[in-house]
């Protein structure tokens, strides 16, 4: 694959073309509609070319990044106006006669504040055509970048680095708090992207200049730290005698590529950094994930917090994964998975595991070190989560000698008999990051409802004890315990008084 420049006064006539389309997350979606852009997402274009056909600069530009077809030049023209030379001679576009294509997907993306385009290579597989990707194949928004997206902490900080970038997609979300933005990775062709992407975008970098640079893990950033630290690396363990795609795999054995970005952390983080890791581990045949993570952590001195979304069989991992590379349905596909499932069992890996790791230079003596298992709902960013999690975590000594409030999106339901004195059953729950939910008794709901960060949990707790007739001293002793668990699961959060 060819590398791809473009000059700074192209790249801004371009997003001043692109925005004068309405070519965004939301003009496209208006423009297809509900059910062409679900159909899409399942990569079946005809509904969509359907909508897309009144000749619009819109429309234009859907058919030729969104939705990979040719588009006449005089078409091409006037929604790209004076720009189909240039990128094609920068390899974006492919120019035949009086057919334009695209040869990269420049792709609408942003949330309620941004309007954002990413350049990245076109999406494989529409309308069930063969999967088709090179080793350099640069991947665009994926369900694994609007996770890590999710779940960096979005608070103001100096610097910041976005390990492993791809087409630059976390770097634009870390320029908007963040005065430096420092991107890495392997693939010389992802540097372009991630360039490009960055220079699309410029008004919208609030006058970050993004510092792209080559190299593998911490490689490119040696001696350097920084506040927060977000990765999306190539986590996807697969035997070593296979292609390899840059984008998910790397020369590393196994999941050594977490490990060691586990490891190297707490050398590039400033005192308070965080480091967000979106990542894959090997649940091993004969032992516990858990202690295999927690060993990867000891060393670091940084306080950590892994949560796995989803354990997923090797017979499913391997097909996803095999499908991904374009081996379904072709010869081979039969010899590849038994030779991936022949791997695991010789490397004694029972299963896999996908999540994410959040590490803080805390500076503890005693890091704090919470590992488990999440695969209930999760709504909305998860960051404030994260925060909170910090936040909890600076609180030190007695848990009961602490002022708490509850979390502000908590919510309460009561079930009962109709007329009933008391509820039969009470339900607590978070309705944002991970919605977590607790059945409580009166007793626990009475702390929740009176943690309004004036009274210490002690103090509430006898309280409650003095209107029961109970002893606080042992009501205080019993209910010691699952006041930490509230306020390790983020029901009870540090006061801000």
């Amino acid at each position: 694959m060819s590398r791809l420049s473009l000059p700074h006064d192209v790249t801004d006539r371009l997003a001043d073309a692109l925005r004068g389309a309405t070519f965004t997350a939301d003009g496209v979606h208006a423009l297809l509609g509900t059910s062409a852009h679900a159909a899409l997402g399942r990569n079946e274009s005809t509904p969509a070319v359907r909508a897309a056909s009144d000749g619009s600069p819109l429309a234009v530009l859907v058919r030729l990044f969104t939705l990979q077809r040719p588009v006449e030049r005089g078409a091409a023209d006037r929604a790209l106006p004076g720009l189909v030379e240039p990128l094609a001679a920068a390899g974006l576009l492919a120019v035949s006669g009086d057919e334009v294509r695209a040869r990269v997907d420049v792709r609408p993306y942003g949330d309620e504040d941004h309007d954002w385009w990413v350049v990245c290579d076109l999406t494989p597989g529409i309308d069930a055509s063969p999967v088709e990707v090179g080793p350099e194949h640069v991947l665009g928004i994926s369900e694994a970048s609007s996770s890590l997206a999710r779940l960096v902490a979005r608070r103001p900080v100096d610097r910041a680095l976005d390990l492993g970038t791809g087409c630059g997609v976390q770097a634009l979300h870390l320029a908007q708090h963040a005065r430096h933005v420092v991107a890495t990775d392997v693939n010389p062709r992802a540097l372009d992207m991630a360039r490009l992407t960055a220079q699309i975008n410029a008004a919208q970098l609030n006058g970050v200049d993004l510092d792209v640079r080559d190299g593998s893990l911490y490689e490119p950033v040696a001696g350097e730290r920084f506040d927060l630290i977000a990765s999306n690396p190539p986590f996807v363990v697969s035997p070593p005698d296979g292609d390899r795609l840059v984008y998910r795999e790397t020369g590393f054995e196994g999941d050594d590529v977490v490990r060691r970005l586990v490891a190297g952390a707490a050398d590039h983080l400033t005192d308070d950094g965080m480091c967000h890791l979106l990542a894959s581990w090997v649940h091993p045949a004969d032992g516990s994930w858990q202690d295999r993570l927690a060993g990867w952590i000891e060393h670091t001195g940084l306080d950590a917090w892994v949560l796995e979304r989803e354990e997923v069989d090797l017979e499913a991992y391997t097909e996803m994964w095999l499908a991904d590379s374009g081996h379904r349905g072709r010869p081979g596909y039969t010899a590849a998975y038994d030779r991936w499932l022949g791997w695991f069992a010789e490397q004694g890996i029972g299963a896999m595991g996908f999540g994410w790791i959040t590490l803080r230079r805390a500076g503890r003596t005693t890091p704090s070190v919470r590992i488990e298992s999440w695969d209930g709902q999760v709504a909305g960013p998860v960051g404030p989560t994260v925060l909170q999690w910090a936040e909890a975590h600076d609180v030190t000594g007695e848990v009961l000698d602490h002022t708490w409030t509850t979390a502000p999106d908590l919510v309460q339901h009561t079930w009962g008999e109709p007329g009933a004195e008391d509820p039969a059953v009470i339900t607590v729950r978070l309705q944002e990051g991970l919605r977590r939910e607790r059945r409580v008794d009166t007793v626990t709901a009475g702390l929740l409802s009176a943690s309004d960060g004036d009274l210490t949990s002690g103090q509430v707790l006898g309280a409650i004890a003095t209107l029961l007739d109970l002893d606080p001293e042992t009501l205080k002793d019993e209910r010691r315990a699952e006041v930490a668990d509230l306020v390790a699961e983020g029901f009870l959060v540090a006061s801000r008084a």
